[in-house]
């Protein structure tokens, strides 16, 4: 066996690179690699899979019957091998059969195979074939055999490429779209926003034509020069970025710097030439494995931590290899939406921001980085479009509608037109919601509701005054964590939640303590003790894992201690599920709060203490808790997907999560009627309170408080503005006391019959 994944990649390429160099034909060159492949991991089987006119064929195999080859096809996501090129991802799996994706081929012989490893063939960011091997014996492929095999996958690639063996788009058979004609695309919300303009293409494709080193010595020196040079642009970017003043996308772009001086990842590097690799093939290879995890992490956070690392590849990629242009390099001469499959933040700061009207990603999310930086720019971005890069030429016009989620590519005469009337419309509107900040959510009939903002940035703190907010009613603290490469130390938190209730002022602000954990895992904290989570959603998280770590907790709670001096503090603990673990987490506040004040240091005038509702169990033992809260909070987000056992990210699901099933509504009900009787505050956080329908609904509830996104803060006080609150509560109750077989459409037309603002 391999005594490491470099040993043993090198010991392949190095067989490798006489077969590649010979005067044989492509065929004979690839039954030549599955045998070196197939010894050199003592594996019974070896097969390759190269994607032709859509399907997976069988293009070479050493263990199975040579009467398959060219013979078994598999379409994209059908079995083992087309499941691995449709999610480009490694599959290793001790009983091939037990997959629910296995599909038996009968003239392959491979039934008396248990064990399967496969690893993608990626071309230009598509998976165009896959390299297999089996074993008879049911085990797990060892992790320096996985790395052997993708380390060779990516030189197959090269190989077939040059023979001319795989479709010439790279994927599915399909070429790049040439329409002239108009197309309206899809996408998702990042920053709101409307722009026009030309789009520019971020950067050439970078294609890698020699993966093989001739001398890894001479090539580890190229890459460190790269760095070299990297490094010193990543210094002068972020010493030169501009925002007119402070804010947390200035702690993001440290942390991007951090990420460019990473040990780690320059010795991934390293040890990927050491396998045989040249400098562009080894980042790559790495750059590969990057883009596997992305697509294995569940949460978006630490996606887009990982995204950083994406673009960090990129840049030295670029470096490395003397392709150095980017459009930011070229300068924008006119209007321009710049199209990238992602971008990390300190290539956007590259470019002229007077002639960067837009953003349009395949990739992205909300709390990428880039999106944090282009909010404080004031960019819109749209996130989440497909194949965009086939779909568009450069020089195209756009037209970018964030808040409808749409790219309009080539539009007509009159598309241009109405999309300028709709900008206008859109801006009058805006300015209507603006006007509504000085004036309070007051319902018809007289009754005062509160209207709080969400936060997690230092920078959110300023919705308060631009949306009038009553206060923050849901800081979410662990973004810190998670941006930061390392734990945050108490001063640093201390002068963030210290900002944040400066500039709140004489307003409420509710911290919520850190909810990390499970699948917001942090690379600087240990998780091994507790193994892999097969639903970290519902894992070891938030409250859990802080009562857990007690001194992570006890440098929280003095940290918001001390910068509540002199003021009222307002703290909730996440995800309570029984009594004891918030009389844990209040008793912990306490202890410190004496610890401190016995050192003579100055402390808040008053804490209040509340939990917040999202494990459904805590609503059955409410009557024991409630004494001891001085504040509800209920978190829609997970309370729903707990209650609907629907993973509210899963697409296939997200017709069950519905916030306005009676199922939800009734549980909430039930929680607000014991929170009255208890005389306890009661607020609902999350994405339910900031859509006006299902804020309407809450208030029929009897739900006073909501705290919401910054830009539903508009949008929400019209309607409260425009509802009788007690017509609303009578027609609620008689609702879920008989449910329609519509909830939805049926508040929907209570809302258009008494006049309710829901636009």
């Amino acid at each position: 066996m391999p005594v490491s994944a470099a040993a043993s990649a090198r010991e392949i390429l190095t067989r490798l690179h006489d077969v590649m160099a010979s005067r044989a034909a492509a065929q004979g060159k690839l039954n030549s690699v599955v045998n070196i492949i197939g010894e050199a991991l003592n594996s019974e089987v070896c097969s390759i899979y190269l994607l032709r006119e859509g399907a997976l064929e069988l293009f070479a195999t050493r263990g199975l019957a040579q009467e398959a080859v060219h013979v078994t096809k598999l379409a994209m996501g059908e079995g083992l091998t087309g499941t691995i090129a449709a999610n480009v991802e490694t599959l290793n799996l001790d009983e091939a059969a037990a997959h629910p994706d296995f599909a038996y081929r009968p003239e392959t012989g491979e039934d008396r195979f248990h064990s399967y490893a496969g690893v993608p063939i990626i071309r230009k960011e598509r998976a165009v074939g896959v390299l297999a091997v089996q074993h008879a014996d049911p085990r797990k492929y060892d992790e320096v055999e996985i790395e052997a095999l993708q380390t060779v996958a990516m030189v197959l690639s090269e190989l077939i490429a040059n023979a001319g063996l795989i479709d010439p788009a790279g994927g599915g058979g399909t070429t790049r779209l040439q329409s002239t004609g108009t197309a309206r695309v899809p996408g998702f919300k990042l920053v709101e926003g409307m722009a026009a303009g030309a789009a520019v293409f971020h950067q050439p494709r970078i294609i890698i034509e020699h993966t093989v080193a001739e001398d890894i010595e001479a090539e580890r020196h190229r890459v460190y020069a790269a760095f070299d040079k990297m490094r010193e642009q990543i210094d002068r970017m972020t010493s030169q970025a501009e925002f007119g003043g402070g804010g947390e996308h200035e702690e993001v772009l440290e942390t991007y710097k951090m990420f460019a001086y990473d040990e780690g990842w320059s010795r991934r590097i390293n040890e990927a030439i050491d396998s045989g690799l040249t400098a562009e093939a080894a980042i790559e290879r790495v750059q590969q494995r990057t883009r596997m995890r992305m697509r294995q992490i569940d949460d978006p956070l630490l996606r887009d931590r990982m995204h950083d690392l994406e673009d960090l590849s990129n840049r030295l990629l670029r470096i490395v290899s003397g392709q150095l242009g980017t459009a930011a390099q070229l300068g924008l001469r006119q209007d321009s939406i710049l199209i990238a499959r992602n971008l990390g933040p300190a290539e956007l700061l590259e470019y002229d921001r007077r002639r960067l009207k837009g953003v349009v990603l395949e990739e992205g999310s909300l709390t990428a980085h880039v999106t944090i930086v282009a909010r404080a720019m004031g960019v819109p971005v749209l996130g989440r479009v497909k194949d965009i890069r086939r779909l568009i030429a450069e020089g195209d016009r756009l037209l970018v509608d964030v808040t409808e989620d749409t790219l309009i590519i080539r539009p007509t005469a009159a598309m241009d037109e109405a999309f300028e009337a709709k900008l206008l419309v859109t801006q009058k509107r805006r300015a209507a919601f603006a006007a509504l900040k000085n004036e309070a959510p007051v319902t018809t009939d007289g009754h005062r509701l509160t209207v709080m903002v969400n936060a997690g940035l230092r920078d959110d703190v300023a919705a308060l005054d631009l949306t009038g907010a009553d206060g923050i009613g849901l800081f979410r603290t662990e973004f810190q964590f998670l941006v930061s490469a390392t734990l945050p130390q108490r001063d640093s938190q201390r002068r963030l939640y210290k900002d944040v209730l400066d500039a709140a002022g004489d307003r409420p602000v509710t911290f919520r303590t850190v909810d990390i954990g499970g699948d917001k895992a942090l690379p600087y904290l240990d998780h091994d003790e507790n193994g892999e989570e097969e639903n970290p959603a519902m894992g070891w998280r938030a409250l859990r894992l802080a009562l857990d770590r007690e001194g992570l907790m006890k440098v929280q709670a003095r940290a918001l201690l001390e910068a509540a001096a002199g003021r009222t503090l307002n703290v909730m603990f996440p995800m309570v599920s029984e009594p004891w673990e918030f009389d844990e987490a209040r008793t912990l506040f306490e202890t410190q709060r004496a610890w401190l004040e016995s050192r003579g240091h100055k402390l808040p005038l008053h804490i209040r203490y509340g939990a917040m509702l999202e494990v459904p169990a805590l609503a059955e033992v409410l009557d024991l808790l409630l004494p001891r809260l001085d504040f509800l909070s209920v978190g829609t987000n997970d309370l729903t997907q707990f209650l609907f056992a629907a993973d509210r990210a899963h697409p296939k699901l997200a017709v069950r999560y519905d916030w306005l099933s009676p199922s939800i509504l009734r549980f909430l009900r039930r929680v607000t009627a014991e929170a009255a009787e208890a005389d306890v505050p009661l607020a609902v956080c999350g994405e339910m309170g900031g859509r006006p329908l299902e804020a309407m609904a809450l208030i029929g509830l009897g739900i006073d408080r909501l705290s919401i996104t910054p830009a539903a803060v508009g949008p929400i006080k019209a309607m409260v503005r425009s509802l009788d609150r007690a017509k609303l509560i009578t027609a609620m109750r008689g609702m879920l006391d008989r449910p329609p077989q519509d909830m939805r459409a049926a508040l929907e037309q209570w809302a258009a019959d008494h006049g309710v603002e829901l636009a």
